[in-house]
C-alpha cells in the first residue's frame, strides 16, 4: 500500500470512526442512572450554588460532580454503587454522608448546617457576580523545568506547534522554522517524554507544522536538564505534551480552521473512560500552502586581471571571472498532512496500569523553487586585446516532491508499590519513520537550456526505546530516583543524483549510507528538603556507541567504515531555598552533550544545486557544554516573576564554514567543522502580570552576550595562478543581543477576548558575520459560543509584513548579504465545538452578607 492510498483511506474512514468511537462512548453512558436531589439547611430552606461531589468507594474513575442552583437542586448521572457525598458552601460546614445508589431517581434533601458566625445574619441580592475561580497562569516555574500552557495562546489557535512555540517563554523560531533558546539552537525536541516519529527524522520546519496546536496540553520547558532527561540538546530540552482527556464518560473537541496562506484544517481530541478503561483517539490533518524568497548578493573583491598576453600562459585562458552576483529565489510549497493517534490506559488495579498507545504520521508535500541568477563579470577579447564588463543572466527552475511516513507504537507499565511513593514506570517505544525527495532541475542561461538534474533522496529511520524509572522516598522530603535507557538508532541514506552536464563532483552524490547509533545510560538521583533549603543531586551515565557505513559509487571512491565509542558522565545539581511562601531561589549547574545530527556527518548527504554545496564531515565529534543557572521566582495573586542569570561554556563547538575551494568559480561550499569555544551569558527575565480583572500581561526578556572563538583553515586554487594555497576564516567575536517579547489579553467580556503579541530580536555579531534585527506583531481573537461548548477565534500572523531575516557575511575575497523571508502575512479563522465541556460564565443572583466589604470585581482572576 502506497502513501497515497493511506491518505485516502484515512480522510474517507476519519468521520466514520469519529461517529463510531461516538457511539461506543454514548452506550457506555447510557449503563449510567439520573440521580437528582436537593441540598437545605436546617430551617429546611434551599441552599443555592453548593457543591455537590459524589466519591464512588471502588473506582475514582466513576466520581462525578454538580452544583446547585437557585433552588438548591441538582441532577447528574451515575454508575450504580457506593458513594461518599461531599457538599460544600459559603457560610456552611462542610458534610458528607455517605449513599448507595441502585436505581435512578431523587435522593432526597441533604441537610447541612451553617458556621456559627452566619446565623441570622441579613442578607441581599446581588446581580451579575462573574465566577471568580482561580485562573490557570499561563507559565509556572519549578524546580528543574518551567511550564507553558497554550490554551490561553490565542494567537496560535488553529495553527500548529510552530506558532505556538513562537510564544513560549525562553524560546524562539526563525524566519525558516529554525527553534533556539537562549539564542543557541541546539534544541531536544521531545514527544510526550520521549523522542517520537510525529516530529520524524531531522526535526525540521515541517515536523513542526504536522503537530496541531489543538493537540498540545502543555509545553515543558528545561533550559538546564536534570540528570534524569538524556544529556543531549545542550541548549536545553522542549517537551511537548499532548492531550488526554481524564473525564469520566465521553469527552472531546473538534476544531475546524480555514486561512491564507490557503490553509484548511480538521482535527479532533475524542476520549471516554469506563469502569477501568480510559480510551483516547486524536486525529486530523489539512492542506496548506506557503511561500518564502531569499533574495543573495556577492561581490567579489581583490580580482586579479592579467597584464600579459593570456596566451602566454596556459592557465590563463579566456575564461569568465565573476565580480558580482545576484540571485533571486522564490519557493512556492503545497503540503498535505495527516495524523491520528490512538490508545487506552487501563487500571488493572488501584495501583498498577497499562498504557498502549499508537500514532501514524503521514506528510506530503510538492515545491516549486524559481532562482534567477544575474552575473557581472570580465571576459577578455583577444580581437581587442582587453577585458570587458559583461553580464548573463541564468534561470534554475526546481520542482520537487516529498514525502513521509512514519509510525509509533508505545508501551508502559506503572506500578504503585504503596501510597507514600514508592513508584516504577516501565516503557518500550518503536518508531519508524521514511522519507522521499526528489527534484527535477532545469537550468538556462540567457534563455538557453544548459543542464537538466534529477536528485533523489530516500532516508529511512529505525529507532527503539526502553526505560525504566524507579522513585523510593525515603522520609517525607527525600525521594531516591533511579533508572535506565536504551537507545538504538538506525539511520539508512540512499541517493542518487544524475544531470545532463559535465559535473565532476556528482557522481559523489550517488552513495548509500548506514549510520547506527546506541546509546545505554543509568542515572542516579537524591532530593531532599532540610527546612527551606531544598537540593537535588544526579549523576548520568551515558555509554555511545556510533558506526557509519559510507559506499560512495563514484569511480575509485573507497568505502568508508567509521566506529566511535563515548563513554561519559553528566551530573547536575540544583538547589532552592524558599525565602517566603512565594518567593524561592533557584541554583543549578548541568553537563551536556551535542551530538553531530547524523547527515552532517555523510561526506555527500544531499545535492540542491551546483553553487551551493552541503559536504558532510564525518570526523565531526560532539560538543560538551557546562551550563549554570541562578534565578529568582516571585509568585502573588496578580503577577508572578522569574529572573535568571545563566552561563554557558561549550568547547569544541560546531561551526559552519562557507569557503570556495577554487577562487575561478562561484562555486560555495558548507561543511560542519569543530571549532574552539562558545560562551553565553544573561539575563533571562520571564513575567506575568493580571493588573485588572480584563488585562492580561505575559512577557520575556533575554538579554545575552557572547563570545567565539576559533580559526578554521582550509584549501583553495588560486584564480591566477591555479595553484593550491591556505586559507583561514576567523570565527572569533564577541556582542551582545536581545529577545523580547510581549503577549497583551484584553477580555472585552465575559466571552470575548484579544490578544496581541509582539516579539524583537536583536542583531548578532561575528568575526565573518553579521545578522540584523527583526521584529513582529500578531493579533489573535476568541469568542465563546453556544452557552461555553464553541469557540472561535481569529488571528493575523506578522501583521505589517516585518518578520524577515538579512544576514551579511564577509571574507578576504567577497562580500555576501542575504535576505529570507520564511512566510509573509497570513490570518486564519478556526471554529471548536467541545463535546460534554460546558463553560459556566455567569453566576446568577447570589445573596450576600450586607454587613461584609463590597468589592468591585478587580481582583477576580476569570478565565483568558
Amino acid at each position: 500500500m502506497n502513501q497515497t492510498e493511506i491518505i485516502n483511506i484515512f480522510t474517507k474512514k476519519t468521520l466514520g470512526l469519529t461517529f463510531v468511537l461516538s457511539a461506543a462512548a454514548l452506550a457506555f453512558a447510557q449503563e449510567k442512572v439520573s440521580i437528582s436531589g436537593t441540598i437545605v439547611n436546617k430551617n429546611n430552606q434551599p441552599v443555592p450554588y453548593a457543591s455537590v461531589t459524589f466519591s464512588n468507594k471502588s473506582s475514582k474513575l466513576l466520581s462525578d460532580a454538580a452544583l446547585t442552583d437557585e433552588r438548591g437542586q441538582y441532577k447528574l448521572n451515575l454508575a450504580p454503587g457506593n458513594y461518599d457525598i461531599t457538599v460544600e458552601a459559603i457560610d456552611y460546614k462542610r458534610s458528607i454522608v455517605n449513599k448507595q445508589i441502585a436505581a435512578a431517581g431523587n435522593i432526597g434533601a441533604l441537610s447541612i448546617e451553617p458556621e456559627a458566625s452566619a446565623t441570622n445574619i441579613k442578607t441581599q441580592d446581588i446581580q451579575g457576580v462573574v465566577i471568580t475561580a482561580a485562573s490557570t497562569k499561563p507559565y509556572k516555574v519549578e524546580l528543574d523545568k518551567k511550564t507553558y500552557d497554550p490554551s490561553q495562546d490565542i494567537v496560535s489557535k488553529g495553527g500548529n506547534l510552530q506558532d505556538v512555540l513562537a510564544n513560549v517563554p525562553s524560546v524562539s523560531v526563525d524566519t525558516d522554522g529554525t527553534v533556539s533558546m537562549r539564542g543557541s539552537t541546539n534544541v531536544k525536541f521531545l514527544i510526550n517524554g520521549k523522542p517520537s516519529a510525529l516530529l520524524g527524522i531531522d526535526d525540521g520546519a515541517n515536523a513542526l507544522q504536522s503537530i496541531p496546536a489543538d493537540q498540545i496540553e502543555r509545553i515543558e520547558v528545561i533550559t538546564n536538564p536534570s540528570s534524569k532527561f538524556e544529556a543531549s540538546g545542550t541548549s536545553g530540552i522542549l517537551n511537548i505534551i499532548l492531550k488526554k482527556n481524564k473525564k469520566v464518560g465521553f469527552n472531546g473537541n473538534v476544531t475546524g480552521t480555514l486561512g491564507y496562506f490557503p490553509r484548511t484544517a480538521l482535527n479532533a481530541n475524542l476520549s471516554w473512560r469506563k469502569n477501568n478503561w480510559t480510551w483516547f483517539l486524536n486525529g486530523g490533518g489539512g492542506y496548506s500552502e506557503s511561500q518564502n524568497k531569499n533574495n543573495t548578493e556577492t561581490t567579489y573583491h581583490n580580482i586579479v586581471l592579467p597584464t600579459v598576453d593570456p596566451n602566454a600562459n596556459p592557465f590563463i585562458q579566456p575564461r569568465d571571472i565573476p565580480s558580482h552576483q545576484l540571485q533571486n529565489s522564490t519557493n512556492k510549497t503545497y503540503n498535505n498532512n495527516y495524523n491520528v493517534s490512538a490508545g487506552f490506559v487501563y487500571d488493572i488495579s488501584e495501583k498498577t496500569s497499562l498504557n498502549l498507545s499508537g500514532v501514524v504520521r503521514t506528510f506530503e508535500g510538492n515545491n516549486n523553487e524559481i532562482l534567477d541568477t544575474y552575473n557581472t563579470f570580465y571576459r577578455y577579447d583577444q580581437n581587442l586585446n582587453r577585458w570587458n564588463q559583461m553580464g548573463s543572466f541564468v534561470q534554475r527552475d526546481s520542482d520537487g516532491e516529498s514525502n513521509n511516513l512514519a509510525f509509533q507504537g508505545d508501551i508502559g507499565l506503572d506500578h504503585k508499590f504503596d501510597d507514600k511513593g514508592q513508584n516504577l514506570a516501565i516503557s518500550l517505544s518503536v518508531q519508524r519513520s521514511k522519507n522521499n525527495n526528489g527534484s527535477d532541475i532545469l537550468e538556462t542561461e540567457n534563455m538557453i537550456p544548459v543542464l537538466q538534474d534529477i536528485t533523489q533522496r530516500e532516508s529511512v529511520n529505525k529507532t527503539l526505546i526502553g526505560k525504566a524509572d524507579y522513585e523510593l522516598p525515603i522520609g517525607e522530603k527525600s525521594k531516591i530516583e533511579a533508572g535506565y535507557r536504551l537507545d538504538i538508532n538506525n539511520n539508512q541514506y540512499d541517493n542518487f543524483v544524475d544531470s545532463t552536464s559535465d559535473n565532476p563532483f556528482l557522481p559523489n552524490y550517488n552513495n548509500t549510507t548506514d549510520y547506527r547509533e546506541m546509546f545505554n545510560a543509568f542515572y542516579l538521583q537524591f532530593r531532599s528538603k532540610i527546612g527551606s533549603f531544598g537540593y537535588q543531586l544526579g549523576v548520568r551515565d551515558e555509554l555511545s556507541n556510533v558506526k557509519i557505513n559510507y559506499d560512495n559509487l563514484a569511480p575509485d571512491f573507497a568505502p568508508i567504515n567509521k566506529t566511535k565509542n563515548y563513554n561519559n558522565l553528566f551530573p547536575s545539581i540544583f538547589l532552592s531555598y524558599d525565602v517566603s511562601k512565594d518567593n524561592q531561589i533557584l541554583v543549578n549547574y548541568s553537563r551536556r552533550i551535542d551530538r553531530p545530527r547524523s547527515f552532517f556527518m555523510v561526506p555527500f548527504p544531499s545535492y540542491s544545486n551546483s553553487q551551493n554545496i552541503f559536504e558532510g564531515n564525518i570526523d565531526l565529534n560532539p560538543s560538551y557544554v557546562d551550563s549554570y543557572e541562578v534565578g529568582y521566582n516571585i509568585s502573588r495573586k496578580k503577577f508572578t516573576i522569574n529572573p535568571t542569570l545563566y552561563y554557558r561554556h561549550a568547547t569544541d563547538d560546531t561551526k559552519m564554514l562557507v569557503y570556495r575551494p577554487d577562487e575561478s568559480e562561484n562555486v560555495f561550499y558548507t561543511r560542519p567543522i569543530n571549532l574552539g569555544s562558545d560562551d553565553r551569558y544573561g539575563l533571562d527575565l520571564n513575567f506575568t502580570y493580571d493588573p485588572l480583572s480584563w488585562l492580561k500581561i505575559m512577557g520575556s526578556l533575554d538579554l545575552f552576550g557572547y563570545k567565539t572563538s576559533g580559526i578554521a583553515y582550509y584549501t583553495t586554487r588560486d584564480a591566477e595562478t591555479r595553484e593550491l594555497k591556505t586559507e583561514s576564516m576567523d570565527f572569533t567575536g564577541d556582542g551582545f543581543s536581545s529577545r523580547v517579547r510581549l503577549n497583551t489579553t484584553f477580555k472585552i467580556d465575559k466571552t470575548f477576548s484579544v490578544q496581541l503579541q509582539g516579539f524583537y530580536r536583536g542583531g548578532q555579531k561575528t568575526a565573518n558575520q553579521n545578522t540584523e534585527d527583526m521584529y513582529a506583531l500578531n493579533f489573535g481573537a476568541s469568542k465563546t459560543i453556544w452557552k461555553g461548548d464553541g469557540t472561535i477565534s481569529f488571528n493575523i500572523q506578522d501583521i505589517f509584513n516585518t518578520r524577515s531575516r538579512e544576514i551579511l557575511t564577509f571574507s578576504s575575497d567577497y562580500t555576501r548579504r542575504n535576505y529570507m523571508q520564511w512566510q509573509p502575512r497570513q490570518f486564519s479563522i478556526s471554529l471548536t465545538y467541545r463535546f460534554k465541556q460546558g463553560e459556566k460564565v455567569e453566576q446568577p443572583k447570589k445573596k450576600k452578607d450586607i454587613n461584609a466589604n463590597d468589592t468591585n470585581g478587580d481582583d477576580q482572576q476569570g478565565p483568558m
